[in-house]
């Protein structure tokens, strides 16, 4: 009868022990963590692609124009739609001044409800503004129309949107499998030390 040998099974009995430190729990950590990771990036992307509105220089000459421009114009601070991103409410996105900074993105995006359906993970992101949509994916307009915010005729009968979050959500999901796969190796090593 041929000898088999000796053969000591004292890694994979290691191995079992570490697999069993990754629990359900510290697994779904992970994975919400990476969700985060991702919502964070989108919308600092999509914050950056956010269009922000210019306010005209007044160039009347009488009283009256220069009451229209206060009228109008007076006091415009500009940046309601990009900071809506990170804003609950419209009103609070048009109260705030300037553009969201990293900390608020981290912030806001921490604070995002995370919703899991089997073993996908889902987080929207939501901006208040109301007319967010349109700015996005774009508008009808009647071509000719005056428009005293802007004090001119509308010359086009559709206002093509910019597509803000859907050019950053493209970019996010080919970016993501490498972001990931650097995320998991990083954790597997860190549970596997």
């Amino acid at each position: 009868m041929a000898k088999w040998g000796k053969c000591s099974f004292d890694g994979l009995k290691d191995l079992q022990k570490r697999l069993e430190r990754i629990e359900q729990e510290e697994l779904s950590r992970f994975m919400e963590d990476c969700a985060k990771d991702l919502a964070r990036r989108l919308l600092t992307m999509v914050i950056m692609r956010t269009p922000v509105g210019d306010k005209p220089e007044y160039d009347g000459d009488t009283e009256e124009d220069r009451e229209w421009y206060d009228k109008y114009w007076g006091g415009y601070t500009g940046g309601t739609l990009r900071r809506g991103w990170t804003a609950q409410t419209h009103e609070e996105a048009a109260a705030g001044e300037g553009k969201p900074t990293a900390a608020e993105i981290l912030e806001y995006a921490d604070g995002l409800k995370i919703s899991r359906m089997g073993s996908v993970y889902t987080i929207e992101i939501i901006n208040p503004v109301e007319y967010a949509s349109y700015v996005e994916y774009g508008h009808r307009q009647q071509k000719g129309r005056y428009v005293p915010a802007i004090g001119k005729r509308l010359v086009k009968n559709w206002q093509p949107g910019r597509l803000m979050l859907t050019t950053s959500e493209k970019s996010i999901k080919g970016m993501a499998p490498k972001l990931l796969e650097k995320k998991l190796t990083k954790w597997l090593e860190e549970v596997f030390a």
